[in-house]
């Protein structure tokens, strides 16, 4: 691979963004003549995108940032009502039409945080594959794109090959996904002049496959580039807590916790990190990365500040540092922690602690019996008292002078009770 000369794949060379490319060169000679109109697809599987999805979200914004070319965030309302077979050892829910549209409208406010939309030459679009794919001619589509597609080599794709092989069932329905996103790329080249595909490494075979559609079909030649799907220094999964995902809807995951989850980052991590979710320049990353011991701890919270404006605004970002600041440097119980109201009927009535700290209410834990294996190791708190008795109920004796029960998930989590 030869150095990049455009700025675009200078800055996802060096922050670590790049796994594979298709043809780096020309990706990068296009990039250089700022026409390199991209795009990155996001199924409306939920209300909410997760970490998960930010490195290619970043991407689409250095993309931007650098003038290489137009972003497209591309939503899959068509293609969700299929569901991407990648990754997944069983067939995922299928969501009826008015699902998909709600989660499709939740999730959109996200993108205007990294990318900037407009009628200008590289501002970003913001499309949906329900436009063509729910109107397509089933017979006609078959002749026209299907006849260009190899059950054998479809069939040597990870997205198929892991799950027949552990011999999970795939649906004909999941089977046909790669076909449709690459039928994505060919109308998004004829539609908007795009060139390029983004996603994440599990994509590959499913972005190759549009690029050889298009060859096939005669359009201009198209390109690949895809990420790597981050696994934490200790090989977890990036993105997911003992909590659950690590959402970037705010009313899905306040502001204050998506601050911790990047402040509790393991030592080995902080330095990638910082370059692949922050947009601090490289200078002041290297600084933060030379950090030894405990003041690699300060580095942890400049990349959580950082990290949490880009999603959730500088405002919401210094609040969270300022709460966490008071809550573990002071002591103080501070008044931006998350809150959730309950009713005084309800404490009155006795609410089981187990309940109290799981789905249902604080979300600190996925549900009751992991909030009981909690307990028994003790990882849960009330108002700063660990939690020995996994039938024990909360009352109004247990408000605290300033009308709140305190609830802790280890040494960093904690949601206010708030009887009203």
């Amino acid at each position: 691979m030869n150095a990049p000369r455009s700025e675009f794949l200078k800055v996802l060379t060096e922050r670590g963004f790049i796994h594979q490319t298709s043809d780096f060169d020309g990706i990068d000679t296009a990039a250089l003549e700022g026409r390199l109109t991209t795009y990155v697809g996001y199924d409306c599987t939920g209300p909410s995108l997760h970490v998960g999805h930010l490195l290619s979200i970043m991407m689409l914004h250095w993309l931007q940032k650098t003038g290489a070319g137009k972003p497209i965030a591309l939503m899959g309302g068509g293609t969700t009502r299929v569901g991407d077979p990648s990754g997944k050892d069983e067939s995922r829910k299928l969501l009826t039409v008015e699902q998909i549209e709600a989660n499709k409208t939740s999730i959109k406010g996200v993108f205007s945080q990294f990318i900037t939309f407009g009628d200008g030459k590289i501002d970003a679009e913001m499309v949906d594959n329900a436009e063509w794919l729910t109107t397509l001619n089933y017979i006609e589509f078959l002749r026209d794109v299907g006849r260009h597609f190899s059950v054998n080599r479809m069939l040597s794709f990870d997205s198929v090959k892991l799950r027949l092989e552990r011999e999970h069932e795939l649906s004909f329905l999941e089977f046909n996904y790669m076909i449709l996103q690459a039928y994505d790329f060919v109308e998004l080249h004829k539609r908007y002049g795009c060139v390029l595909q983004m996603g994440g490494s599990d994509q590959w075979g499913n972005i190759v496959n549009g690029i050889d559609l298009g060859r096939r079909l005669g359009t201009a030649q198209l390109y690949a580039v895809t990420c790597p799907l981050l696994t934490t220094a200790s090989g977890a999964k990036m993105g997911k807590t003992a909590s659950g995902a690590v959402w970037l809807n705010a009313d899905m995951l306040s502001p204050y916790d998506y601050w911790q989850f990047w402040r509790n980052t393991e030592d080995a991590d902080v330095a990638r990190f910082l370059k692949l979710f922050t947009v601090l320049p490289m200078d002041e990353v290297a600084k933060l990365e030379a950090l030894q011991g405990a003041d690699i701890n300060e580095a942890k919270k400049v990349l959580a500040t950082e990290a949490t404006a880009l999603v959730h605004g500088r405002e919401a970002a210094e609040l969270a540092a300022e709460t966490a600041r008071k809550t573990f440097e002071q002591g103080a119980l501070a008044e931006s922690l998350p809150t959730v109201e309950i009713t005084s009927e309800l404490l009155e009535a006795g609410l089981g602690v187990l309940t109290a700290f799981g789905p249902e209410y604080a979300k600190l834990v996925p549900s009751t019996s992991e909030a009981r294996r909690q307990v028994k190791s003790g990882g849960l708190k009330v108002n700063d008292q660990t939690v020995t008795d996994d039938r024990g109920v909360l009352k109004p004796v247990d408000l605290t002078p300033e009308g709140v029960i305190k609830l802790s998930f280890g040494k960093k989590r904690h949601v206010l009770l708030r009887a009203v």
